[in-house]
């Protein structure tokens, strides 16, 4: 009987999660088709549009698995209560707390999906869709300042069209200055790969003017030697945002910046909310299991969803503000991200106490 449980109760659980994390990322996918239709231009068509919201869709999903979770077990578990079958289940002898754990049984796996996909997936996609959007929009052409990346490196000020990841970089341009800031060399390659084994980057089609007091020179080369310290990792690591970067990425670039004395806030915010992701799930599917023993027992479909829905933004919103306001303040960023978890644990639990 207990192995029946178990799957009887894991199946309704997960296929709720399932099916609520459908939805929830169809909708957000249909916004951000919406939301990019004013990029189109001549050389990103829609199609493009439809392969970038693809490509990003793992990230998508790693966003919305805490507040799906939180739905999926309030319809779930809701359904068992509105159909009595909770009550059943109390009546055979099943304790309160036997119910919570086979709840979360099915979570882990959501837990174990995001946790993947977050260290594996999201940062080499996010990278390879923003670098192809890039790349769509100008390619191998001179800079537009308006797109793309920069970065500098002692007296020179780099700009990228496009990052690709594995080391390949499309319209590189240079510029070089002297002590007194002015412009001494401009060069543009269209494209550069990096040679992983000698550990320098290969230019191609490069063209460089070089600017003297009354006069300039220009020269080319079909490729060209460029030795710096911009690694294919540290230019994802700049390129990205810190919350689309790997846990292990992140805590490699926090010691990194701590070595040099530098302002690593904005990333160890980022690392501790990857780590504490699961912690968030938990809490959050913990409440989603007390409100279905405690106030939301008798509640309609509907409530449910508009009251996990209400509850998971509220989440969000608290975490969001926590952050930012963690670096101003100079709090450890370890408690923003694990005030609102508390709150939900407490809250859980209280509930749950009063329903056993």
């Amino acid at each position: 009987m207990s192995k029946t449980l178990s799957k009887y109760i894991g199946i309704n659980v997960l296929s709720a999660i399932a099916v609520s994390l459908i939805a929830i990322v169809g909708l957000d996918v249909v916004a951000g088709i919406i939301d990019q239709m004013s990029d189109i231009r001549r050389n990103y068509q829609f199609v493009d549009v439809l392969i970038y919201t693809a490509t990003k869709l793992p990230s998508t999903v790693y966003e919305y698995i805490p507040l799906a979770s939180l739905i999926g077990c309030l319809v779930g578990l809701g359904m068992l209560a509105t159909n009595s079958e909770v009550v059943v289940m109390r009546a055979a002898g099943v304790s309160l707390m036997r119910i919570v754990f086979l709840v979360f049984k099915p979570v882990v796996l959501f837990i174990f999906i995001a946790a993947l996909i977050g260290e594996y997936f999201s940062p080499y996609l996010d990278q390879l869709a923003d670098s192809k959007r890039e790349y769509l929009r100008k390619g191998e052409s001179a800079l537009d300042s308006t797109s793309g990346f920069w970065a500098k490196e002692g007296d020179e000020f780099i700009h990228f069209n496009a990052v690709f990841p594995g080391g390949v970089l499309f319209g590189v341009t240079r510029y070089r200055l002297n002590e007194q800031h002015e412009l001494k060399e401009a060069s543009f390659s269209s494209r550069a790969t990096f040679n992983k084994t000698e550990g320098f980057w290969v230019e191609e089609n490069v063209s460089s003017t070089i600017f003297l007091d009354q006069q300039t020179y220009t020269r080319k080369w079909v490729t060209r030697k460029w030795q710096t310290e911009l690694t294919p990792e540290v230019l994802t690591l700049n390129i990205l945002p810190p919350e689309a970067l790997s846990a292990g990425a992140l805590n490699n670039h926090i010691d990194y910046l701590e070595e040099r004395k530098a302002d690593s806030a904005k990333y160890r915010l980022a690392f501790w909310s990857k780590v504490l992701q699961p912690l968030v799930i938990f809490s959050l599917v913990l409440v989603g299991i007390a409100f279905v023993f405690g106030p939301l027992r008798q509640a309609t479909v509907g409530f449910r969803v508009f009251v996990g829905v209400l509850f998971g933004i509220s989440f969000k919103l608290l975490s969001d503000i926590l952050g930012p306001l963690s670096i101003v303040f100079e709090m450890p960023p370890i408690l923003a991200i694990l005030a609102p978890i508390l709150i939900c644990l407490s809250i859980g639990l209280i509930l749950l106490r009063r329903a056993g």
